[in-house]
Parts: C-alpha cells; sequence; structure tokens
C-alpha cells in the first residue's frame, strides 16, 4: 500500500514537472534567438578593426558585412519547411552545431574571403535557429493565453539582443581582438546543445508527398535576389545598374514561378491557403509595414546623434537604450494587453503610438533636446513593440500547428523583407530630400557641392579639405539640410504607419483561446513510461 501511494505521489510530482517543463523550452528557445539577435549587430561596431587588420577592399568590406542578414533572409523559408518535414528540434540543434562552428572559423579568419564565407555560415545557422525557435513555441503552448506570454518574452529577448550587440562588441573591442565577438557565441553553444537535446521537444508537420526540393531552393533564390536588390537600392546604388535591377527581376521571377508551382502540388512546401485567411495576411501585412517604416529610421537617427548632436559611439547606443528598454515592457505587457484589447484593437493602437512618436520627432533640430528624443524614443520602441507582438501572435495562432516551421519562417522573411525595403525606401526620400539644399553654397565649387549630397559624413569630409569660410558654410549647410531631410523621412514613416493602423482593422476583434491538443513533452513521457510500469 505504502509502495503504491510513494508511486502515486512520484506520479504527481512528475506530472507538475512536466507542467513546467515548458517554460523551461521557452528559456532554451530564448537563449537561441539571444544570440542570433546579438550576431546580427555585433559586428557593426568592430568593422573599424577589421578594416584596420584583414585590409579587405569596398567590395569585400560590403559583403562582410551584409552575407549574414542577406543568408539568412533567403534560407528561412526553406530550413522552416524542412523542420516541418524532419524535425524541428533536429533542425534546431543543427543550427547550433554550425553557429558554433562558424563563429570559430570567423574569430580566427586571416584573410576577408574566409571572413565572409563564415559569416554566410552563421547565416545558414542563423536560419535553422529562427524559425525553430517559433515553430517549437507553437508546439509547447497549446494555449493561445499563455503562448501570448511566451510570444512576448521571445520578443523582449530579441529586443535585448539587438540592443545589446552593439554594447557587448565594444566592450570586448576595448580589451581583446576583434575576433573576440565572435568567438563569445562558442561557449553559448556547447551548453545549448546538450541542453536542447535533453530538453527541447521533437516534432514534425505533415510528411504527406515528397518535400519539394526545387520549390525550396526556387525561394531561396528568389529571397536572396529581391533581398540583395533591395539592399543595393539602400546603399545608393543606381536603381537601373544591372547589378541592382538584375537580381531584382531573378528574384522576383524565381518568387512568382514559386508561388504557382505551389498552387499547383497537390503537397506544396508552403500552405498559400494561409494568406486567405484575414488574420494570417494582414499579420504579414502589418510586419513589413512596421518594418519599412522605421528600420531606416533607426539608422538616420543613428547618423543624426552622431553627426548633428556630435555624440560618441557609446553616447549614441546610450540614448537608444530607452527605446529598447520601452520594447522590452511592451514585450512583457502583450498577452495581457492582447487578452483585454484583441489584436484587432492592440495592433492598431500599436501603429498609432508609434505614428505619434515619430511625429513628435520632427521637433528634432540642430540643438541636442535631450527630453524629447527620451520620450520620442521611449513612445516609438513601446509602439513598435506593441505592433510587432500583436502581429506575430496573431499570425502564429492562424496558422495550422502542422505548418508551424513554414508560418515561422514567412514571419521572419516578412520582417527582414520589410527592413530591407524600409532602408532603401526611406533612404531615398532622405537623399531627395537632403541633396537640393547643397545645390547652391555661396563659396563652394559645384563639384565639392556634388560630392557633398551623397551623405553627411561626406560632406563634413568635403568641409574639411575646403576649410576657411566656404568649408564653413557647406558644413552648416549640410547639417541644416539633414534635418530638413530628418523631418520628411519621418513624415513619410508616420503616413506608413497610419497605413498599417488601416490595415489592422481586418485582425479579429477578439482573442479566441481554444486550447489545442497538449504536446508531449520528454518529462511527461517519462511519467507515462512510469504509469505504465506501475
Amino acid at each position: 500500500m505504502s509502495g503504491t501511494t510513494t508511486a502515486a505521489s512520484t506520479q504527481r510530482r512528475r506530472a507538475a514537472g512536466a507542467g513546467a517543463n515548458r517554460w523551461v523550452v521557452l528559456v532554451v528557445l530564448c537563449v537561441s534567438l539571444l544570440l542570433v539577435a546579438v550576431d546580427a549587430t555585433v559586428l557593426h561596431v568592430a568593422v573599424p578593426a577589421v578594416t584596420e587588420d584583414l585590409r579587405p577592399g569596398a567590395i569585400e568590406l560590403l559583403w562582410i558585412v551584409d552575407t549574414y542578414p542577406l543568408v539568412c533572409a533567403s534560407l528561412l523559408i526553406l530550413f522552416g519547411t524542412l523542420g516541418d518535414r524532419v524535425g524541428r528540434r533536429r533542425i534546431l540543434l543543427l543550427g547550433y552545431a554550425l553557429f558554433g562552428v562558424a563563429s570559430a572559423v570567423a574569430a580566427f579568419a586571416h584573410h576577408p574571403q574566409t571572413l565572409i564565407l563564415a559569416r554566410g555560415l552563421l547565416g545558414v545557422g542563423g536560419a535553422m535557429i529562427m524559425p525553430a525557435t517559433l515553430s517549437i513555441l507553437r508546439q509547447v503552448f497549446p494555449d493561445r493565453r499563455e503562448r501570448a506570454l511566451a510570444i512576448g518574452l521571445w520578443s523582449a529577448v530579441a529586443a535585448v539582443g539587438a540592443a545589446v550587440g552593439p554594447l557587448l562588441g565594444g566592450f570586448l573591442l576595448e580589451h581583446f581582438w576583434w575576433g573576440s565577438v565572435f568567438l563569445v557565441n562558442i561557449p553559448l553553444m556547447l551548453v545549448s546543445l546538450p541542453v536542447g537535446r535533453l530538453l527541447l521537444p521533437e516534432s514534425t508537420g505533415e510528411r504527406d508527398g515528397p518535400w519539394d526540393v526545387v520549390g525550396a531552393l526556387m525561394a531561396a533564390g528568389g529571397l536572396f535576389g529581391v533581398v540583395l536588390g533591395v539592399k543595393r537600392l539602400g546603399g545608393g546604388e543606381p536603381p537601373l545598374s544591372l547589378l541592382t535591377l538584375g537580381p531584382l527581376l531573378v528574384g522576383a521571377v524565381l518568387l512568382v514561378t514559386f508561388v504557382r508551382r505551389q498552387r499547383r502540388r497537390a503537397h506544396p512546401l508552403v500552405d498559400l491557403g494561409m494568406f486567405a485567411r484575414p488574420a494570417f495576411s494582414t499579420s504579414v501585412g502589418c510586419i513589413v509595414l512596421a518594418m519599412l517604416a522605421l528600420v531606416g529610421l533607426e539608422l538616420i537617427a543613428a547618423q543624426y546623434l552622431q553627426l548633428v548632436l556630435g555624440l560618441s559611439p557609446l553616447q549614441t547606443g546610450l540614448r537608444l537604450l530607452p527605446l529598447t528598454f520601452a520594447a522590452m515592457a511592451a514585450g512583457l505587457l502583450g498577452a495581457r494587453m492582447l487578452r483585454r484589447f484583441g489584436p484587432r484593437r492592440m495592433v492598431c493602437v500599436g501603429f498609432c503610438v508609434t505614428a505619434a512618436a515619430v511625429v513628435l520627432l520632427t521637433a528634432m533640430g540642430g540643438d541636442d533636446n535631450a527630453p524629447l528624443l527620451l520620450s520620442g524614443f521611449v513612445l516609438l520602441g513601446f509602439g513598435l513593440e506593441t505592433t510587432l507582438f500583436g502581429a506575430y501572435e496573431s499570425m502564429l495562432s492562424e496558422a495550422p500547428l502542422a505548418q508551424a516551421g513554414g508560418a515561422a519562417a514567412i514571419g521572419e522573411t516578412s520582417y527582414q523583407l520589410g527592413a530591407g525595403m524600409g532602408i532603401a525606401l526611406l533612404g531615398t526620400v532622405m537623399n531627395a530630400a537632403y541633396a537640393p539644399g547643397l545645390a547652391d553654397v555661396p563659396g563652394v565649387p559645384s563639384s565639392a557641392s556634388a560630392s557633398a549630397s551623397h551623405s553627411l559624413g561626406e560632406a563634413y569630409g568635403v568641409a574639411g579639405r575646403l576649410g576657411g569660410a566656404a568649408g564653413d558654410a557647406l558644413r552648416r549647410a549640410a547639417r541644416d539640410s539633414f534635418v530638413h531631410g530628418l523631418h520628411v523621412t519621418l513624415l513619410v514613416s508616420a503616413g506608413l504607419l497610419l497605413l498599417g493602423a488601416v490595415m489592422a482593422l481586418r485582425l479579429p476583434r477578439v482573442m479566441h483561446c481554444e486550447e489545442e491538443a497538449p504536446v508531449e513533452l520528454p518529462a511527461q513521457r517519462e511519467a507515462g513510461r512510469d504509469r505504465v510500469s506501475a
């Protein structure tokens, strides 16, 4: 009798542990995401040191910086859908291993080509990790209320990673060589691999029919071409040049062919029927618009803080920290707001708050106004995270569980495409508003004015070479033109955000919380075996 009582007590304790196990899974997934988010930004502050040591050419330096996001964005759909077929945990663990190996290669690279290759491998590892974290999260939290809280924590970690990257990179560069920004990944991956293998559950989606290898390669090639073309546009390259227009056209043709192929197949790689659901398609559109409106602004804001206000890179990072803290707060409060207000009002209000922050920041001028910047960045971070949280949660909850990997990949791809298009679009708007102010500066030759019209940094360089009254006049004109261009760009961004608020009206009014079949975690399987043996 006592043995039976003891066995029953043990089963209850194990069942309780199994219930808590999904939160441990969430911690492992958040650590995975943190690594990928940090690696996306940690190299930015190390570029000068890399340039001094490896002496890359201009094209090689561009590829060192851009290879990681370019490869990662291109392969998200491929690995997201592959995880649905062969196992999401398996793809995640392979991503861990590849990320660790690629980090070691990057840390000890002695040639630019080696570093470019390592950054490409890091992009492959990131493409394995990112959709797998969301699809596993979708699987282990069948209750939508708990899943909303988990997504809030997940998105808060993403905000932390993006902000920590430059600060961590700056700290490491002050004490070690540039390779240390990659080397920190290795011990974390050595811990994540065994812990993930022990704690993360394995799952797959539908396995009917063969995996569409040709379709996966079409999607990867199409996304690579589109993202590459968009990045070149954002970098100020001529839109009609062969190296810009060619990748865009080839990528667009491949993506159109991919969509037509998926519609004809009995067992498509990506179920395009998900886009027929208003909540799913609207959520994807909201993610694209949010990133389209804001990522370019972040780049321009960093230039404003450093080149107009004269802040150091570290001071710039500290000024942007309130934006990160506000985003973290919105992520942590997101589940409660979603239950109270529903997806429609939450995403719509998030867009409106972000637009209000952007309009507030048009009061920025040539002089530092710390209270204004603090208020604007706090509103910006809170509104943006509120928007993205509501959109991601609605998109993931609307997708069938069997298509979780593909849905997560679509969400991450829309994020990356929106970011790339935002840099291109807002960069173009900024240049169009900035350049005319330098066309006729008294005492400045037309050739110098033409060079100065490319960017504020280049204008300062030209002004320094001119010297005297002409240099001072060019510097003042460039500074005033940049502030004017920033105001125009902010207003365009606000218009895009208000368009997003209108789009969000198609989302469901209330949060539907039907619970799905619970997933069996490792601890639950152990408890089940104990019950059978008893």
